[in-house]
């Protein structure tokens, strides 16, 4: 198979769609298939980033988004990606973002004629609501239905998101995407150096947060529990944030108390999750919450809002500690509970490790590699009969109703319902549609 990837983040930027990817292109790749890549041009390096190979890759010159200058803005001119995908002639593209790059991939997929699979990861409407814009959330709904609704197949990591997204009809929607690499993460990362580099004895608790700064993480929230937990805890917590954005001085105006390390590369966030004793999360917009999942899968108890993907990975009192996302107090009696209470820490971070084991990578990459078969035969088969008009009887070729919340839930390759819910199992229907 030869796939595109497109998409408006990528490395050297570290966040949960690049990480995603990333991990795509190493799977596709590793399988033995070609892979090429559309991506942002960052001012400090991007090329060769391991996504494409080869030379299979294509820098969009690009620019930053005023208020948050680390997103960039790529060029809206589509004939150099038209260009470049002539040349690399894919069998199908996976437009991961809904951004300009993400419209050009969907735009040639459509044009000619060839399977696209997109990506929900963001929950934008959300985001308009953080930033105080929420009058235009049903707007950018109207836009991602759209914009989703051509494809052949839609990702996104969360129960929860993909029922939403079924509820406005994009019944094609599977969850993929919400493992974790546990073999990177790990406790045995967990080192004393780090420690006491962070707390300065080797008793204190680390209490950790990772993540963008930035207004829909919900850190008014963090801020005002830490400073709350710091008066209770004092010496014996040490709060560290490893994470840049456009709130970074905010956060440290109003907790000047937090060592903030900036931007982490994987290998040292790694070693951090690990050395550190829990983790607070209070964002109620992740679709998926894959720096919950690293942390857990470090050992480390995630104290996390009960909301979105949080809520479907965190089990309360199990392998964590569930808070509405607005209650400040809530979250800094989770925090001083366990920065007091040794025994609790421990066995919500074996609950941790557990859980995050159930979501190891190798599944959810070959369910991937599946369906994107599947996808590439249907497209042979359709071309071979002269039949290139999409129906629904086309879509389940490659999918198969199943129970569900209701009649018009349709649950695909690895989109369970819920805990302890046996995958539906992927189906390719060889006799063409």
């Amino acid at each position: 198979m030869r796939i595109a990837l497109v998409s408006d983040t990528y490395l050297p930027q570290v966040n949960g769609v690049t990480t995603v990817v990333h991990r795509i292109a190493q799977t596709v790749r590793a399988a033995g298939h070609a892979v090429a890549l559309v991506a942002p041009r960052y001012p400090h390096g991007s090329d060769g980033d391991g996504g494409g190979g080869g030379g299979d890759e294509l820098r969009v010159p690009s620019l930053p988004f005023p208020p948050y200058p680390s997103i960039r803005l790529s060029s809206p001119v589509h004939r150099p990606v038209a260009r470049f995908l002539d040349r690399f002639a894919p069998d199908l593209i996976h437009a991961a973002t809904e951004g300009p790059l993400g419209v050009h991939a969907r735009r040639y997929a459509l044009a000619h004629d060839i399977p696209l699979v997109t990506s929900f990861h963001t929950d934008f409407p959300q985001y308009a609501r953080d930033y105080g814009v929420g009058l235009i959330a049903p707007l950018v709904w109207r836009w991602l239905v759209r914009f989703h609704r051509a494809a052949r197949l839609i990702h996104t990591p969360g129960v929860a998101v993909r029922d939403e997204l079924v509820r406005r009809g994009l019944r094609n929607t599977v969850v993929w995407g919400r493992g974790v690499d546990t073999r990177h993460f790990r406790p045995d990362r967990r080192t004393v150096g780090w420690r006491r580099w962070l707390a300065g004895a080797d008793d204190a608790v680390i209490v950790l947060h990772v993540g963008r700064l930035a207004p829909e993480k919900n850190l008014r929230v963090l801020v005002d529990a830490w400073n709350r937990a710091k008066r209770c805890l004092g010496p014996r917590a040490s709060f560290v944030i490893a994470g840049e954005g456009p709130e970074a001085a905010t956060v440290a105006a109003r907790a000047p108390f937090a060592r903030q390390l900036g931007f982490l590369d994987r290998d040292s966030l790694a070693g951090l999750y690990a050395s550190a004793d829990l983790c607070v999360l209070p964002s109620r917009t992740e679709t998926c919450g894959l720096v919950a999942l690293e942390a857990m899968a470090s050992g480390v108890p995630v104290v996390a809002a009960n909301a979105g993907g949080f809520a479907e990975s965190v089990r309360h009192d199990e392998n964590g500690i569930l808070v509405h996302p607005d209650d400040a107090r809530g979250f800094s009696q989770a925090i001083v509970s366990l920065g007091l209470d040794t025994d609790l820490r421990r066995r919500l971070a074996l609950g941790a490790r557990q859980t995050a084991l159930t979501r190891d990578l190798a599944a959810e990459d070959h369910e991937l590699l599946l369906q994107y078969t599947a996808l590439v035969d249907q497209s042979f088969t359709l071309q071979s009969s002269h039949n290139k008009e999409r129906s629904t009887d086309v879509d389940s070729a490659v999918a198969r109703s199943v129970s569900g919340p209701g009649p018009a839930v349709r649950r695909m390759a690895g989109a369970a319902s819920g805990p302890g819910t046996r995958p539906a199992q992927w189906r390719l229907d060889r006799s063409g549609a």
